[in-house]
């Protein structure tokens, strides 16, 4: 039985190898730099228009949700077990370079981030009674059939079906419900409540069968209520949760100061020569940029296509506008949350330790925390990451949903069945190992931004022309107005 499963996670580290190669991580750059260029670097000059637009509503607008919920929910599928867990299995695989990589690509990201979900507003489908769905399988078939004149919807299928991949099998459930139960393990790691000498199925402790039924339920009273119920839990727990973990990240940081420059150092120094910092641990620059942008993308999943469905549900008439709000997600998710717990992880020294997953991070925090904050940090954590993975399962579902609904149209009982297939999803990830569950995910992650990517190439004339329309028309009228 321990040869099988062996054999099946040397299968998968085969796969997510060839998948994450040097050339889908250049083709990932390569759309990044090549946006960046075209948009003449829109995620440096419009980043305060876009806060701006995150705070301000539209007045008459198309969509089912603000565009401030719409940023929430594209949110709460990124900030997740991505930005605890995802950047400590970077760090220890490929050094501290790997965090200077996740952020070159976050930044590039945030170009491709505003691109994709621009053409999402512009391309989606509203209905008479104000149902709105668009996303990458929308641009995809009809701005390619626009622009060449013949139909890319076997590309869109492609897309659909990969996304509803991701959702059931990869980043919406396996990995974040195994975060969870692993983080509510630790809380009760030394609890008389339920010790540890009561293993059930298999070896797995009563704690984690619980907390995993416990999810399933709760998953599914949010999920079962739609897009409106998901959007306003996103909203609420979202902004209180990532202000709170930042919070803890910046105590660390300021309690270490002194270390932050050496730490910085040692992260871009690592970039370029990983053996010199960590000693031969990890294997080489493409290690670290491998490790690096694949777990940037599983974080803020610019490129994915993903965010790009909760924002062609926003309520605008505007697709710039919304792109700019969109982006922010990328610039919250990995340059700021991200980039403080690689920091935490490099200063403490945590990355060294021969742990693995959501321990390292705890680890970080239980070292670098003063006083009791030191000793209560491994719940602080795990009560963090169970509130973003929970958030990310639920946001998720609306994205797989979405992809099956392009497939099957408004079939209730279609989308009905999907969502007792993600509950199952959830219940059972508990007993997926953590190296099968991140290899899984980079795997659907890797192959679903494929045709994402070569539609937005594709269409990046587009979205150049409307972007320079847009700020022409702002333009005039700010001189009108004067």
């Amino acid at each position: 039985m321990q040869f099988c499963l062996l054999s099946f996670d040397d299968f998968l580290t085969k796969v997510n190898d060839f998948v994450w190669g040097i050339p889908l991580i250049v083709l990932i750059l390569a759309c990044g730099i090549f946006l960046t260029c075209r948009l003449v670097f829109v995620q440096i000059r419009k980043l305060p228009l876009a806060f701006r637009f995150m705070v301000q509503k539209e007045k008459d607008g198309e969509g089912q949700i603000s565009a401030f919920s719409a940023l929430c929910t594209a949110l709460s599928a990124t900030i997740g077990t991505g930005n605890i867990v995802g950047v400590a299995t970077a760090i220890c695989a490929g050094g501290p370079g790997a965090l200077f990589w996740m952020v070159v690509a976050a930044f590039l990201g945030m170009a491709t981030k505003y691109a994709e979900c621009m053409l999402a507003v512009r391309y989606r489908k509203v209905d008479a009674d104000g149902h709105t769905l668009g996303g990458p399988f929308y641009y995809i078939e009809h701005g390619l059939k626009e622009k060449f004149g013949f139909s890319f919807k076997w590309l869109a299928v492609i897309f659909a079906v990969l996304g509803i991949c991701v959702g059931l099998l990869g980043i919406g459930t396996f990995t974040q419900i195994n975060s969870i139960t692993s983080a509510v393990d630790n809380i009760f790691a030394d609890s008389y409540v339920i010790p540890k000498s009561v293993p059930v199925f298999g070896g797995m402790r009563l704690v984690t069968v619980i907390a995993g039924a416990v999810l399933a339920v709760l998953v599914g009273v949010v999920i079962l209520g739609g897009l409106k119920r998901i959007s306003s839990v996103a909203t609420f727990v979202v902004p209180f949760m990532a202000i709170t973990y930042v919070l803890f990240c910046l105590i660390v940081l300021i309690g270490n100061i002194t270390a932050v420059p050496r730490a910085v150092a040692d992260i871009v120094v690592s970039a370029f020569q990983p053996q010199a910092i960590s000693g031969g641990i990890t294997g080489s620059m493409i290690v670290a940029m491998q490790k690096g942008i694949a777990r940037g993308i599983f974080s803020n999943e610019a490129g994915l296509g993903s965010a790009p469905i909760a924002a062609a549900k926003a309520h605008t008439n505007e697709p710039v506008r919304q792109g700019l709000v969109s982006m922010l997600g990328t610039f919250i998710d990995t340059i700021i949350i991200c980039s403080l717990t690689g920091l935490t992880i490099v200063i403490t020294g945590a990355w060294k330790s021969g742990l693995e997953g959501v321990h390292v991070t705890i680890a970080a925090f239980a070292s670098g925390l003063p006083g009791f904050l030191s000793d209560i940090a491994p719940y602080i954590l795990s009560v963090c990451l169970i509130f973003f993975a929970y958030t990310t399962i639920l946001g998720w579902d609306l994205y797989s949903e979405s992809c099956l609904e392009y497939l099957v149209g408004r079939n209730k009982v279609a989308i009905l069945i999907f969502r007792w297939l993600y509950l199952i999803a959830v219940f059972i990830g508990p007993y997926m190992t953590i190296s099968a569950v991140w290899k899984i995910s980079d795997i659907f992650n890797g192959l679903m931004a494929l045709p994402n990517i070569v539609a937005l190439l594709l269409l990046s004339g587009v979205v150049v022309r409307d972007t320079k329309a847009y700020f022409a028309n702002r333009k005039k009228e700010s001189q009108k107005s004067t």
